[in-house]
This record gives structure tokens, C-alpha cells and sequence, in this order.
């Protein structure tokens, strides 16, 4: 796992009720569930929160990123080496911020539950020195789900399960990109974010025939708890279906449900500042939603110069994800990091979510190495403690991204962000001082469309004034280009623009909403209006 994988992972009553409880459960007739974890969810809610204490001795709290990734897994001490099941797992090794344990559990035959205990002889230490005693009263940091994904016989790691919060998964072809965790708490706000961790797990051991891993888990944060049942289905296209079962202690500012999170650094609709032959760095380059309504939006990921939050409000959502559309490798030219194999994560409700908004937080970053990118659902409403949300979805993770959509809409290929320019008299082209954005829009029905028949419906906010628009064929694709000139108002305020391709009144491709960011003002001249501000949604 590379660095960036890493950072991505990284954001009791007591241990005596915990034992108290898997006993009773290991004890009963009936087989274990989603409802035992929802009951002991239930109960943990009721109780004051109890924080996690490490138990790291120092070689292990002061160990640095390349010596803790010395540490690996011996394979000939996966779980399940012994049985006929095609899935296996491995083990993480607490150090560096992987301070507290947590509890891993094998439901064996009779789905008596029997802990899976720390032992460091499952890993290969390479050529670190500490005393072996340090190791004594250690646990797990997470744990592995390893496949035959791409080549018979051969263990391939599909599931990734670090620091107790952060999760990610792959499909064939596949390599590590964005992840996702239980539950977001009040990111994006100018308060601390909360980070809601898995405390304790129940793996169901697989059968030979199986061909899905279900793994139960128990959420605990000082102000909500959760159950839940993860259901893996390797392939192709990886899925992870999800039921979630959230308990509130207290209130939080936000709450977020089936949280994403990716990284963005620059691409062709915001390229890089400095020369660079990668033409993109990025493990997804925009947001997608299916509204309720049925409407198909595509927002363009940015990197700001400050944190920016967008918002889209909509009831019963049909599905939102981050994705990573354009997997050829000319897009990002990348021998050591292969963005072009990275997946995107699509989120599909399997029940009624009601009223609430997708939200997306971008936050500025230098580098590759930090995930600056989170969506999530916020619901309008929140029940009062003690009372369960139920949130039940698909995870699709996957590099077939115009499969996600209908079949009918056209889709953004990409976005382009450049000088405006127009061509003179003499031919040639020279820059009008405004900005451009060029749409690439591909799809069925496209091709077919009359010159005439089609047009682009355009608007933007107050802050922008569009000052030329173009619609041509690109027979490239066997679609069509939009090409915007405008002019930013203000450049302290957020512009934004919407753009979808209609034909004899029917709208056949999804909605183009983009944001041009706001430049920052300086500190020192700040107002307090202008710092609130910059933390308020788009639109409000």
C-alpha cells in the first residue's frame, strides 16, 4: 500500500460488556445477525462514550511510515489458509497513528463467534529490532480480504480495512484509488471533524461454495454508534452492499451518510499551475448524482484555494458517487501510480432515504498525498437518540462508468479549462481576455441528432457573464462540444455554471454543473462575513 493509501485510512462501556456480550452470543441457537450488533448499537448509544486507549509501547507509536510498512503479512499465515474457500485474510499491524486495537471476530459453524487474537508470528517484521516483548499485549490495526480477482489460483488483495474507519475496495484491473467509510460528522465545517470508527468486527467464515464475504461491524464515536452488515462481491465490478443501522448520542452540525472520499489535484478542467507531463493527478475527477427527480448531474472536481462546499438538494436519491471517467493511460501518463486503473465508487440506495442533500467538500491541497475530496448524503431530518436510521445501499466499484447510467443519457466526457480566444481577421487566434470551458459531451442518441435539432441550455449565477456559446460535432467521439466564454464578476466570489444538450424539448444528455472557485482574499484584510462565508453551501 502506497502512502496515499495510507493517509486515506487514517482519520467502551467496557471490554469486560464486550467480552460479556460475544459470550452470550456465542452461547445462542440462533444465527447471528445484523440485529445482534443492532441491538448492542442500540445499547452503546445509551451509554457515555468511552474513547479508545492506545496501548502502543514507543518503537512502535514513533515508528515512521517506511518502517511500519516493513511489516507484512506472512502468507503462509492468511486466515483460512487451510480451508476450500477462495477468500483468505490478513492482518494489519498496529503503529505510527494505528494506536488503539480492534476487535476481529470468525463466525465458525453454528455461527459461534470465536475471536481471531493478535499472534505476531502472521507477520514477516523484515529487518526491524525491538524487543519481541513490545509485541505482548498488541492487537490488530485492520484487516485484509484477499481473492483470486485476476488470476486463478492467486491471492489478490480486493478489500482493504485500516485504522478502524477508512475502507477500500477493488474490482478486477483494478488497483487502490478513493475509499469510503461508516459515517462523516461535520466535515467541511470550521469545527473539528468527528471520525466515527469500526470498534469490532464478525467475519463470517465462507463456505466453499460462497461466492460473497459478509462481515459485520460495530461503529462507537462520542456522538453516534452504528451496525453494520457488508456484504463483498468480487467481479469485474466489484460490489460491497451495505446495511447500516445509525444510533445518535448526541447532535451532530451534519451528518453524512455513505461518505466518499478521493483526492484531486489538477486535471484538463483545472490544470496544473506548474509545468508537469502528467496532463491529470487525480483519483476521480467528478461527482455524478441521480437525483430523484431523475435528473443526471455531473459536477467537475476542483482543487481550491480554499475550502469550498457545493450542495444538491433532492429526495429518495437514485444513486451519487465519485467517479474516474477516462481510464486511457494517455490521460495521466503515470508509470508509478497508474490513475488509469483506478476505480470509481457509486453509491445506489436500496431504500427510501427521504428528503436531503448530496454534499461535496473539496479542500485545497500541494500534493497527491492527501485526500482532499468527500461526498456523502445529508438527510434533513434526524431522529432523536436511541432511534435507528436505517440507510440501506449498493457500493459499486467499478471502471465501467457510462454503464451506471439509463442507456439513454449522453454523458460528460470531459472538461476543459482554458483562455478564451477568437480568430481574427488574419486567422489567427488570439486571447479576448474572458475564460473558456469546453464540454465534450458523448453517448447514445448523439450521433443521430440534426444540426438543427439540437441545442445547449445554458445559465449561470449571478457572478458570471457568458459572453459567447458554440455547439459543434466532434466526430472524435461521435458527440458534440460546448464551448463557453465567459467573464468571472467578481474573482473573491464563486462562479457557476450549468450546461445539458436538448433536442425537440427533450433534455438527452445529463446536467453540467461546474463551479469556478473563488480566489482567496488576503487574511489581513478579511471581514468576519467574508470568513463565514466561505464555509457556506452553494446556493444558500
Amino acid at each position: 500500500m502506497n502512502f496515499s493509501s495510507v493517509r486515506a485510512h487514517l482519520r467502551t462501556k467496557t471490554r469486560i460488556a464486550m467480552l460479556m456480550f460475544t459470550a452470550a452470543v456465542a452461547g445462542h441457537a440462533g444465527a447471528f445477525s445484523l440485529d445482534d450488533v443492532q441491538a448492542q448499537a442500540r445499547d452503546l448509544a445509551a451509554q457515555p462514550y468511552a474513547a479508545p486507549v492506545s496501548n502502543l509501547p514507543d518503537v512502535f507509536s514513533r515508528m515512521q511510515f517506511a518502517d511500519y510498512q516493513k511489516i507484512q503479512p506472512r502468507r503462509d499465515q492468511f486466515e483460512w489458509n487451510n480451508l476450500e474457500t477462495p477468500f483468505k485474510l490478513a492482518f494489519y499491524h498496529q503503529g505510527m497513528q494505528f494506536n488503539t486495537p480492534v476487535k476481529i471476530n470468525e463466525l465458525v459453524e453454528g455461527d459461534a463467534v470465536q475471536e481471531i487474537r493478535y499472534d505476531p508470528v502472521r507477520f514477516d517484521f523484515g529487518d526491524l529490532h525491538f524487543d519481541r516483548a513490545a509485541t505482548s499485549s498488541l492487537g490488530w490495526a485492520g484487516f485484509r480480504v484477499l481473492y483470486p480477482i485476476n488470476q486463478a489460483g492467486k491471492n489478490d488483495e480486493i478489500m482493504s480495512v485500516l485504522g478502524a474507519s477508512y475502507f477500500r475496495v477493488i474490482g478486477k484491473d483494478q488497483i487502490y484509488g478513493l475509499s469510503s467509510r461508516g459515517l462523516a460528522m461535520d466535515t467541511g465545517l470550521p469545527i473539528a471533524e468527528e471520525f466515527p470508527r469500526f470498534r469490532e468486527y464478525w467475519i463470517r467464515r465462507p463456505q466453499p461454495q460462497d461466492r460473497s464475504l459478509t462481515i459485520y461491524a460495530l461503529l462507537d464515536s462520542p456522538r453516534a454508534t452504528g451496525a453494520y452488515e457488508l456484504t463483498l462481491t468480487p467481479g469485474a465490478d466489484t460490489l460491497l452492499d451495505v446495511k447500516a443501522r445509525v444510533f445518535l448520542r448526541g447532535q451532530p452540525a451534519k451528518l453524512g451518510i455513505a461518505p466518499l472520499t478521493s483526492m484531486f489535484l489538477f486535471g484538463p478542467s483545472q490544470p496544473s499551475a506548474v509545468p508537469n507531463y502528467r496532463p491529470a493527478i487525480h483519483d476521480s475527477n467528478g461527482l455524478a448524482i441521480h437525483a430523484g427527480n431523475g435528473e443526471w448531474i455531473w459536477r467537475p472536481l476542483n482543487n481550491p484555494s480554499m475550502v469550498a462546499l457545493s450542495s444538491y438538494q433532492t429526495t429518495n436519491p437514485k444513486g451519487f458517487g465519485l467517479l474516474q471517467r477516462g481510464h486511457e493511460f494517455s490521460r495521466f501518463e503515470d508509470l508509478k501510480d497508474r490513475y488509469d486503473l483506478r476505480p470509481s465508487a457509486w453509491i445506489e440506495p436500496q431504500n427510501d432515504w427521504g428528503s436531503g442533500r448530496v454534499e461535496l467538500v473539496e479542500i485545497p491541497t500541494a500534493d497527491e498525498t492527501n485526500d482532499n475530496i468527500v461526498a456523502y448524503w445529508v438527510p434533513d431530518q434526524l431522529p432523536a437518540p436511541g432511534q435507528a436510521m436505517p440507510f440501506d445501499y449498493r457500493m459499486h466499484w467499478t471502471m465501467a462508468e457510462p454503464d451506471l447510467l439509463d442507456g439513454q443519457t449522453a454523458w460528460v466526457r470531459q472538461t476543459f479549462r482554458t483562455l478564451g480566444e477568437r480568430y481574427q481577421a488574419n486567422l489567427i487566434r488570439q486571447n479576448d481576455g474572458s475564460l473558456a470551458m469546453l464540454v465534450d459531451f458523448e453517448g447514445p442518441g448523439l450521433a443521430q441528432v440534426a444540426d438543427s435539432a439540437l441545442s445547449a441550455q445554458v445559465s449561470a449565477n449571478g457572478n458570471v457573464e457568458i459572453i459567447g456559446t458554440e455547439l459543434q460535432r466532434n466526430p472524435a467521439i461521435k458527440g458534440w462540444r460546448l464551448t463557453l466564454r465567459v467573464r468571472v464578476k467578481d474573482a473573491t466570489q464563486v462562479g457557476e455554471l450549468r450546461a445539458a444538450l436538448a433536442a425537440n424539448g427533450q433534455v438527452l444528455s445529463e446536467t453540467w454543473s461546474y463551479q469556478l472557485p473563488p480566489k482567496p482574499v488576503p487574511v489581513a484584510t478579511q471581514t468576519r462575513d467574508q470568513y463565514v462565508n466561505r464555509f457556506k453551501k452553494v446556493g444558500e
